[in-house]
């Protein structure tokens, strides 16, 4: 039997996990603790479309090009993500997943990491800014034979498809995708409001990177942003680097849509993890300098982030002006209770945990996260 001592990120209290062949047995309180030492679940990224140098969007990834990124994330605190495809041909996005998950049946460690599937594209907007970095030229209007494609290939595994509303056929497409137990999310989109509410109540929950997949420049009358603080009922992602949301923007999110609505996520591409240079997203050739801003060469636009899982709890914490502690929950409970994903610390539960040495003001000294109870 292992154990660990430390201190309870949500709740501060002392705590004793104890796990045995990887599975947790006991948590209990105990009287004390190091007061610099805290025990977290582990990040859940909903959004990761590469890492480490590896872009997710070949066609012939190799498992050691996944395991390469999994490592990768894992020493950033990421043990757990939604694998994402972004906007390409129908055909050869089915085809990379059909060959992702062949690879994945095949390694119970691909199969702990890659917990489901985030399809985003091509039913998106193909207006300027909109679209993103996404290929217009692409864009399809969803059909019910396409959502009944992604079901059968995918299976019983978590997918999370992203939809612009205002596309043709889309509100009856999300109401079967929903019946077939896809998460529906709502993006790279300028529907109108009322388009927005018939998406809901078709059965859309979430909404993609909000302040992202749209202009830079809004109409101040009439916008995204406002029409979606006048929607409730949305689980809305964001990405806190400070640069694909302003930090007034990102407090101002907070406090119209409410923290517990909000989750984070990274929209790593393959320069997160692995420094300034030249990368690939699928077709596109990006170039990412020191200030890691992922810009498409001649575009206003950003394509992905090179954000770091654990930089993104810290930074959130700077822009709200809180304790890390206090943003943790939005990058591993929220997002996992949005897509229905058992996560966090319990017994029976697999001994999957993030041991953070930290020290004021928001400065962390050292992270280890442990799968399965290993640190390997």
């Amino acid at each position: 039997m292992d154990e660990i001592i430390a201190r309870d990120i949500f709740t501060g209290e002392p705590t004793r996990l104890r796990w045995k062949d990887g599975i947790i047995q006991s948590i209990e309180k105990v009287r004390s603790a190091p007061t610099d030492l805290w025990l977290a679940p582990p990040l859940l990224d909903l959004q990761v479309n590469g890492y480490a140098g590896i872009d997710f969007q070949q066609d012939k990834l190799t498992a050691k090009d996944l395991i390469h990124a999994i490592t990768g994330l894992r020493e950033s605190g990421c043990t757990r993500f939604l694998f994402t495809l972004i906007t390409d041909q129908w055909d050869r996005m089915l085809a990379r997943l059909k060959h992702l998950r062949k690879l994945r049946s095949a390694s119970p460690l691909l199969q702990r990491a890659i917990v489901g599937w985030h399809i985003e594209g091509p039913f998106l907007s193909s207006e300027p800014g909109f679209c993103g970095a996404h290929d217009p030229a692409l864009m399809l209007d969803p059909k019910i034979e396409q959502i009944d494609e992604l079901r059968k290939l995918t299976g019983d595994e978590p997918l999370l498809l992203t939809i612009a509303p205002e596309r043709l056929d889309s509100i009856p497409a999300i109401a079967h995708a929903v019946s077939l137990g896809i998460k529906v999310s709502v993006g790279h989109t300028n529907a109108r409001r009322k388009r927005l509410i018939q998406a809901h109540k078709a059965g859309a929950t979430g909404f993609t990177h909000l302040g992202n997949g749209c202009p830079r420049d809004l109409d101040r009358h009439d916008n995204i942003l406002w029409r979606m603080f006048e929607t409730p009922g949305f689980k809305v992602s964001l990405i806190p680097d400070t640069i694909h949301v302003s930090p007034a923007l990102f407090r101002l999110v907070h406090k119209m849509i409410g923290p517990e609505n909000i989750f984070y996520v990274t929209d790593a591409m393959a320069a997160a993890g692995a420094g300034p240079g030249k990368y690939k997203l699928g077709r596109l050739d990006l170039e990412v300098g020191t200030d890691q801003i992922v810009r498409l060469p001649g575009s206003p636009n950003f394509a992905g982030s090179a954000l770091e899982p654990i930089d993104a709890v810290l930074r959130s914490a700077e822009m709200l002006d809180r304790s890390w502690r206090g943003t943790w929950r939005n990058y591993s409970e929220i997002p996992a209770t949005f897509m229905s994903l058992d996560h966090g610390l319990r017994p029976n539960s697999p001994a999957d945990f993030c041991l953070v040495e930290f020290a004021e003001p928001n400065q962390i000294i050292t992270l280890k996260t442990f799968v399965a109870g290993s640190l390997e």
